[in-house]
């Protein structure tokens, strides 16, 4: 890592320039991977060794809303611990996203959480011409472009990650717990991948992770997600502070196209 001090600093200032143009090129990112009616279903499996135990479930389901006279996609994700496995960490968590169907910009964030007894709800309204969020807590400042939790997932899957070379830093910033993180996505390359539903090409990624009550910080999670225009999730693989956990899609219906990633049904 140590290199002559000119090289280190052209090399810094030739990556901050390329994150910042990434950063302004999804400004106004446009959607061409989902449509109104998509519903994912997921079975999430934790790791006690060796076996995976169906520990529990999460949906995503998109409709439509209106805010101020104007339709918006309504995104909302489900999940749950089967109550079986409750006494170890139960989970009963609904989020949901309120996006701009010309920008994929969020409008309104609903967090209700329940998580180890943990329980609250948090609604923030974004104001993105003036940057400010409000939550149930104040308001804030944020930057231009800023995604919530769930938002970042419709973000993701509308990157075209062939303009991007394995390696690459994919960065954005979100608003979380009234605070904003710059993240990134850095894109890892295309690979087939088995799961429990079957066997598909695959692209992917490692989103940069916030240390909460359940995962590790860093670059810990690893997802895979269908190598056609769809871009949804099919295996999501990760640490989480005791074990891992593995996610795969098992069910799917009204994609926008064809599932044409999947080269092989179980």
């Amino acid at each position: 890592m140590n290199r002559i001090l000119h090289t280190l600093l052209v090399a810094t200032m030739v990556l901050w320039s390329a994150e910042a143009q990434a950063q302004d090129d999804f400004c106004h990112i446009s959607n061409y991977s989902f449509r109104e009616g998509e519903r994912l279903l997921f079975k999430v499996y934790y790791n006690m060794s060796p076996f995976w135990i169906h520990a529990g479930d999460a949906e995503f389901t998109i409709g439509s809303a209106t805010i101020s006279d104007e339709k918006v996609y309504h995104i909302a994700g489900t999940g749950k611990t089967l109550s079986s496995y409750d006494w170890f960490f139960k989970v009963r968590d609904k989020y949901e996203t309120f996006l701009d169907r010309e920008t994929l910009l969020p409008k309104r964030f609903v967090r209700n959480v329940d998580e180890g007894g943990v329980k609250f709800t948090n609604y923030v309204n974004f104001n993105h011409n003036a940057g400010k969020a409000t939550s149930t807590n104040g308001t804030y400042n944020i930057p231009k472009c800023t995604q919530d939790v769930l938002s970042a997932i419709y973000f993701a899957r509308n990157i075209d990650y062939a303009r991007y070379k394995p390696g690459a830093k994919i960065p954005f910033s979100m608003f979380l717990d009234d605070q904003v993180y710059d993240l990134y996505i850095r894109y890892l390359g295309k690979e087939k991948i088995e799961t429990k539903y079957g066997t598909f090409n695959a692209i992917k990624i490692a989103p940069l992770l916030i240390k909460g009550t359940i995962f590790k910080g860093g670059e810990k999670m690893t997802v895979w997600v269908t190598d056609d225009a769809n871009h949804i999730p099919v295996r999501i693989s990760s640490p989480i502070i005791v074990g891992s956990i593995k996610v795969d899609m098992m069910e799917f219906n009204n994609l926008k196209y064809p599932l044409s990633a999947l080269v092989k049904r179980k």
